[in-house]
């Protein structure tokens, strides 16, 4: 039996929380087609629906007139899910690691995205390029337990 080559899928969408419901909808349909499991289906969608979240609300705060383009990139092994825009950088090494007591005994709401997506995925790179767009890599391995 031979390994199958990496399958390559893209999607740009505009950049408006409405279009979360199409991201989602999309990494399910290619997951499915290439029969991930869904405990990691679940998780790869979950982190991937709070980066895109994350681009539309602090990237481009709201202006629906961008676009976030996804790339889906699968193969036997793991999947790599690239996020592309040309919003608004941010540095992600100098968000801090919440208090997870302190969080919930203030009743706070939000703010927990990227602890997220770090817990889900296991591996995150975000490139800031100096020709204007940001890229978030996010990978999730097959073989490996899913929190």
């Amino acid at each position: 039996m031979t390994a199958k080559k990496n399958r390559s899928y893209e999607l740009i969408v505009k950049s408006e929380t409405s279009q979360l419901v199409a991201i989602r909808d999309f990494i399910s349909e290619k997951a499915k087609e290439n029969l991930i499991q869904d405990s990691i289906l679940n998780a790869i969608i979950l982190a991937v629906d709070e980066a895109a979240t994350n681009i539309v609300k602090h990237a481009y705060n709201y202006n629906p007139e961008n676009t976030i383009n996804l790339k889906l990139i699968i193969s036997d092994k793991d999947c790599t899910i690239v996020l592309t825009d040309f919003g608004k950088s941010f540095d992600p090494s100098v968000i801090p690691q919440p208090d997870m007591k302190e969080y919930l005994s203030q009743h706070r709401v939000g703010g927990l995205g990227l602890l997220l997506i770090r817990t889900l995925m296991d591996s995150m790179e975000y490139i800031v390029s100096p020709e204007g767009f940001n890229r978030l890599i996010l990978k999730k391995v097959f073989d490996k337990a899913v929190v």
